[in-house]
């Protein structure tokens, strides 16, 4: 009984040191700027300084550059282009480059990716925005840190987008061979039905090419209150997409693995790589965020299947856009007569 008592005591006393760290949370009155998810910047490009791809294939770390454009109310479009940073950020063909024991080259990795979303229903409705509220003289010492921070809800609009994408994509990377035939339980053989020599690492490059088709919805926001009693401006500009996509590559290419036999006058042997079970098609989900501001920073998440080397082809994304710039490419003034 006493124990019931004492944690009744110490969940009332702490509920009221956060309201009395809360300031009150008193009600305040603000001047509405703008509230307009339609009014948004039309061009976007990313600067990514870093992405992490782990790869069942291959895992990899880079850097890359992407571009989004939207269409009023139709069409959005994405590009995207990413690249490995070093070969010590490309593992299989760090290791390929390492452990050369066969001629092919290994490839860096990189990724292209150009498509579109069209805007099957695109509505703005009301809905409620949580805003935090900030004022200079939090800054003094460490009021800010040592504060719950006071909060606002107001009324604002969003604009939802259920949107069907579509598009093209294609990547090149170096592949693991002696991982692969292992985990598939065969052997490359040259053309006379020789199996391959050695038992060493060796490397071959994979590259494949084609589309996506899938499904889309986005949230976006795109407003600012001037409030009272020396706050700040608050403002909620947030653009947020989650997709699912099915990934389809009908062209997938194994090179041939090709070897200096030293034990036949170094004769090159050409190992086929076609006993290697492939896998076409795919699937991911996605998920990206960016502000609405010239200048800027944004995100983006995927995670899933790739097409490729069956059984090799689960991937997770990560990438960090920094900075972002924006523009809504209308440079044009009205102008008055006097």
């Amino acid at each position: 009984m006493k124990r019931i008592i004492l944690l009744l005591l110490t969940i009332g006393l702490t509920t009221k040191l956060a309201e009395a760290q809360n300031f009150g949370n008193q009600a305040i009155t603000y001047e509405e700027l703008y509230d307009d998810p339609y009014s948004i910047n039309k061009f976007f490009l990313h600067l990514q300084p870093v992405y992490a791809d782990v790869f069942s294939t291959n895992i990899n770390a880079g850097f890359g550059i992407a571009a989004n454009y939207y269409l009023n109310d139709k069409a959005d479009f994405q590009a995207n282009f990413r690249q490995a940073y070093t070969r010590s950020f490309d593992l299989v063909r760090d290791a390929a480059i390492k452990n050369q024991v066969i001629l092919n080259t290994p490839n860096n990795f990189t990724y292209f990716e150009l498509g579109g979303t069209y805007h099957i229903k695109d509505e703005e409705s009301d809905t409620e925005t949580k805003l935090i509220l900030y004022s200079r003289k939090y800054a003094k010492g460490n009021r800010w840190a040592a504060h719950v921070p006071e909060h606002t809800v107001v009324p604002s609009k969003v604009r939802k987008i259920i949107g069907a994408r579509a598009g093209g994509f294609a990547f090149d990377t170096s592949v693991d061979m002696k991982r692969v035939t292992q985990d598939q339980q065969v052997t490359l053989v040259d053309e006379t039905g020789e199996p391959f020599p050695i038992q060493s690492f060796y490397h071959t490059n994979l590259v494949a090419a084609g589309g996506y088709i899938g499904g889309s919805m986005s949230w976006i926001k795109n407003m600012a209150i001037k409030p009272d009693k020396g706050y700040g401006v608050l403002v909620d500009d947030f653009i947020l997409n989650t997709y699912v996509d099915f990934l389809l590559a009908p062209s997938l290419t194994l090179d041939a693995v090709q070897y200096r036999d030293p034990n036949a006058n170094n004769d090159i042997r050409e190992f086929s790589a076609d006993v290697i079970d492939t896998k076409i098609w795919g699937y991911r989900l996605g998920i990206d965020g960016k502000y609405n501001r010239e200048l800027s920073w944004a995100y983006g998440a995927e995670i899933g299947s790739r097409p490729g080397i069956k059984g090799r082809g689960f991937y997770a994304l990560l990438k960090i856009s920094l900075p972002v710039f924006s523009t809504n490419m209308n440079h044009s003034r009205e102008a008055f007569g006097k």
